[in-house]
């Protein structure tokens, strides 16, 4: 007996998603507004207002006018505040600024490089440097021990200094839609690394085997480059729980995969592939495999008679457009910007698709006609 399989139009999806959100945005319009109207709301605003008044002792005289209560007095603005609604604020000012001098935050194309006064804010625990042409990151991050994230995606850093590897608090390193061509091997020295994120290099080929003592990693993302099989070391990762090799030269997965045995996402979309290994049955945690393309001929029945939960879609290609232009750099900006928008969606996608309770869990098939 065949398998179910439910065919979808993507562009479609994405517009009937467009109006719904549009429409649920209109019915809270309205709501808004009916509410405002409402006596209801006007009854609440005067309450709101004499509590607030009684809170910092404005008397009755202040916020009554004829005796109704006047909610268009601005007797809150005109009155101060207590000394001990004062030392609220004040703390709570205190908290963010005492938070907020530990991170970093750099954006904007008028960056060529890193501002020299970075390197004397050695307690910095967190960097954010994005949308800038920056395109090398010092040395002197050696110093910066105390690092837990480093954020360093949609600039022009064309690579990675072997330094980073004396950052052994790091956490989160993300240098996503960058121009790398390779990874340090030093980086397998950062052993509390849980997060990952190489997407959108368009040109990285292979990950160094030192990777291999990354065993806290749970995420792992290299789309959209070249790789032309899964690193060895990611196969000895061994509590990564999301893998995202989209948008690569992948023309299979290795007998070996079944190693991830914490693996809940898999992402293979917009690769080479013409059949999966029987291997993907033996990943009792696999919830969510997605995959693409023509050329994709086998599919082994147990990952669709699969009673462990697993969704399991798969994406039709759509046709590539022949770019005509010279200009090299600016194709592969393209490619960036198209990998970005689809990139996003498909993330907003598997959320709602996990998010959906009647989703049946023996649904084997979801094709889709990509066109963004």
């Amino acid at each position: 007996m065949g398998h179910q399989v439910v065919i979808f139009d993507f562009s479609a999806i994405r517009g009937l998603w467009e109006t719904r959100v549009k429409k649920s945005k209109e019915r809270q319009r309205k709501e808004k507004e009916r509410l405002e109207q409402s006596a209801l709301e006007k009854i609440k605003q005067e309450w709101n207002l004499i509590l607030e008044c009684h809170k910092k002792g404005i008397p009755q005289s202040k916020y009554l006018k004829n005796g109704f209560i006047d909610i268009n007095e601005k007797n809150l603005d005109t009155h101060g505040k207590t000394p001990q609604l004062k030392k609220s604020y004040a703390l709570s000012d205190g908290v963010n600024k005492e938070q907020n001098k530990f991170i970093f935050h750099l954006s904007g194309e008028q960056w060529t490089e890193l501002p020299d006064s970075l390197k004397d804010q050695i307690y910095l625990k967190e960097w954010h440097v994005y949308n800038t042409l920056i395109q090398t990151i010092p040395a002197y991050i050696a110093l910066f021990q105390d690092l837990r994230v480093l954020e360093l995606s949609k600039n022009q850093i064309n690579h990675l200094p072997a330094e980073i590897g004396c950052l052994k608090n790091l956490k989160v390193l993300n240098v996503s839609f960058n121009n790398l061509k390779s990874v340090p091997p030093e980086l397998g020295d950062c052993e509390n690394l849980e997060k990952l994120d190489l997407s959108g290099n368009m040109e990285i080929t292979e990950l160094p085997f030192e990777l291999s003592n990354l065993k806290q990693l749970t995420f792992v993302d290299v789309s959209a480059n070249k790789f032309h099989s899964i690193p060895i070391c990611v196969l000895r990762m061994s509590n990564l729980q999301w893998l995202d090799i989209s948008s690569n030269s992948l023309k299979d997965l290795p007998e070996d995969i079944d190693r991830l045995d914490e693996l809940q996402t898999l992402l293979l979309q917009k690769n080479k592939m013409t059949y999966l290994p029987r291997a993907l049955v033996n990943m009792p945690k696999l919830s969510l495999l997605v995959v693409s393309g023509d050329d994709l001929v086998e599919i082994p029945t147990a990952i669709c008679e699969s009673t462990t939960g697993l969704k399991f879609v798969s994406l039709k290609d759509s046709p590539v457009e022949t770019i005509v232009c010279e200009d090299t750099e600016e194709i592969t900006e393209n490619e960036r910007e198209r990998e970005q928008v689809e990139k996003e969606f498909m993330r907003a996608y598997i959320e709602d698709l996990r998010e959906r309770e009647s989703t049946p869990s023996y649904t084997t098939k979801v094709m889709f006609s990509l066109q963004l």
